[in-house]
């Protein structure tokens, strides 16, 4: 009872993982008819055993020998009920060492022995669930095969006398009984050629409870030795060594096997499973290796009509379903460019399997990404025109965001690139790129957002870096790139007019900082005006210190930094009636 408490927690680990293997299983909608249906399977079998038994006889080793056997199994799917019938032959082998041993009562050395080994036979039948797991094709199978059921076993008898003398050496009565419980655990692999014949081989383990052994001539079932002594030490080291009880123990065995699965075909309608083709195109970046979204696949046949069109997903893969199979050229676009072609044959179809094949995006141009955004936010502006000057070649070219505000170029290696855009109402940066600062090796995509500012007739705009140092009013390199920035804007839109206001801080007294904002803001006008903006569409105001940004005014102590705060020029759109 032991020994079948010991097997429960094996049988139902292996339920479980067979279980969970089966269930990963095609389900029944496609694949071959092989294993699909409900059927009958038949398999014959021959394999070699290797036995283990627990009879304590210390002198008798058990040898291995022939396994025949069969198994009959019917399947729903990947789940069905097997019976199991198993013919096994093994050879006990008597290892009683008599060398060196006298006789004690005729004083004569023992030099040989006449020893008897029976052979013994095992029978098991048993039945119980099977599970399986199959290949997409069917082809494959591998299965997991649980027994519950009786056996028996006959033979095994040993008896070796030492000679002279006729005493008895080592002594097994050996087996004979029937219909005891025993249980059984197989793993089997087939491999089928057609619909209807596979090849297997697995690996088996049997346990047979409760093994009874014989007694014979009121002797117990087994004993060995007879007190001798060693001729080499003139001394007794033989006992008499007899159980008076015989041994109810268990036996065991693994083995493993192969054989032929004979295919039933059962009466009735067979369900109708179709044939399926499947296609799998994956676009890749041919210098980084990275899978491509968004790409356009078209599978054209060779006379040149599109068959099935797709674009990959975020993993870079399009699916081609119930697909014919045929010669295919894969074509594939991003962003206008076309990848390098792939092709596929007929002969690479396999029925109910997917076929993979790629299409390489090998332009050398990086792939420039990004989004028009109002500043200081995540909103994208849909509907902008974003332009891209090449500065090294004098080339531009332009594109319009989508509705999420997105945009895509095309950049080559190693130039400089300025990014703007253009919409009603919206002022926005110049940003500048230099491709030499990518590895094209290692980088496909290159991000960029150009932000842009809300604008509105009459309300100020502050000119970012437009500042200036204590008491002067000539602009620094940085405040003509800003000024720059606002030219564009005003070519891009010939109908307004512009007010520059300039400010100071409040340091000196209010008529001389009235004076220098008014300088300040008539240096910016003449900058523009140098630009090629009319000095009509140009109005340049000075307000002093009359409209601080912060708390600095007259008698306050505030910092140099503070202070520069106020040092600024701003403009205010002026739009036409």
């Amino acid at each position: 009872m032991k020994n079948l408490l010991k097997t429960i927690p094996l049988l139902v680990a292996l339920f479980c993982f067979s279980n969970i293997q089966a269930q990963t299983a095609p389900s029944s909608s496609g694949g071959n008819t092989i294993n699909q249906e409900n059927s009958f399977f038949l398999s014959p079998r021959a394999g070699y055993d290797f036995p283990f038994f627990n009879n304590n006889t210390p002198f008798i080793d058990y040898k291995g020998g022939l396994e025949l056997g069969a198994s009959a199994d019917y399947y729903w799917n990947w789940f069905g009920l097997g019976f199991d019938f198993d013919y096994i032959k093994n050879q006990p082998r008597s290892t009683y060492d008599y060398n060196n041993l006298i006789n004690p009562i005729t004083s004569t050395l023992i030099t040989g022995s006449n020893l008897t080994e029976d052979n013994i036979t095992r029978m098991f039948y048993g039945i119980g669930p099977d599970y399986r797991w199959y290949s997409n094709s069917g082809r494959f199978t591998a299965e997991l095969n649980t027994r519950i059921g009786l056996s028996g076993i006959k033979g095994g008898r040993v008896m070796e006398i030492g000679m002279p003398g006729g005493d008895t050496l080592n002594f097994h009565a050996g087996y004979n009984f029937k219909n005891k419980l025993a249980s059984k655990l197989q793993v089997r692999a087939t491999y089928y050629f057609n619909d209807y014949i596979g090849l297997n081989a697995g690996v088996y383990y049997i346990q047979h409870f409760y093994g009874q052994e014989l007694s014979e001539n009121g002797l117990s079932a087994a004993y060995q030795g007879i007190q001798a002594r060693n001729s080499t030490m003139n001394e007794y080291d033989g006992i008499l060594t007899q159980r008076q009880n015989a041994c109810n123990c268990d036996i065991s065995s693994v083995g493993v096997f192969a054989g032929i699965t004979v295919k039933i075909p059962t009466k009735g309608k067979k369900s109708a499973i179709p044939e399926d083709y499947s296609l799998i195109v994956t676009a890749r970046d041919k210098f980084t290796k990275e899978v491509l979204p968004n790409t356009d696949v078209a599978v054209k046949n060779l006379a040149g009509e599109v068959i099935a069109t797709g674009t990959t997903n975020n993993y870079g893969v399009v699916v081609f379903n119930n697909i014919k199979p045929d010669d295919y050229t894969i074509d594939g676009i991003l962003n206008e460019v076309a990848l390098d072609p792939s092709s596929a044959a007929k002969s690479e179809f396999i029925v109910n399997q997917t076929l993979q094949k790629e299409v390489i995006y090998s332009d050398e141009d990086f792939i420039l990404q990004g989004n028009a955004v109002v500043c200081n936010t995540t909103e994208g502006i849909p509907g902008v025109k974003v332009k891209l000057q090449n500065k090294s070649e004098g080339v531009q070219k332009s594109t319009m965001t989508d509705k999420t505000g997105k945009y895509i170029f095309h950049v080559k290696q190693n130039k400089t690139y300025t990014l703007s855009g253009k919409k009603d109402k919206y002022f926005s940066q110049v940003e500048t790129i230099e491709t030499s600062d990518f590895d094209r090796n290692t980088t496909l995509f290159v991000k960029l957002e150009i932000c842009m500012e809300k604008v509105d007739c009459g309300e100020a705009l502050n000119l970012r870096d437009i500042q200036y140092d204590l008491d002067k009013f000539y602009l620094r390199n940085e405040a003509k790139i800003e000024l720059d920035r606002l030219v564009l804007f005003m070519k891009d839109y010939p109908a307004i007019t512009v007010e520059l206001s300039s400010h100071t801080d409040s340091q000196g007294s209010d008529s001389y900082n009235m004076s220098l904002s008014q300088q300040r803001a008539d240096a910016a006008v003449d900058y523009m005006v140098s630009q090629g903006i009319a000095r009509t569409r140009l109005t340049g105001r000075g307000y002093g210190e009359t409209q601080l940004l912060n708390n600095c005014a007259n008698g306050v102590n505030c910092s140099k930094s503070q202070h520069q705060i106020n040092r600024r020029t701003e403009m205010k759109v002026i739009c036409p009636n």
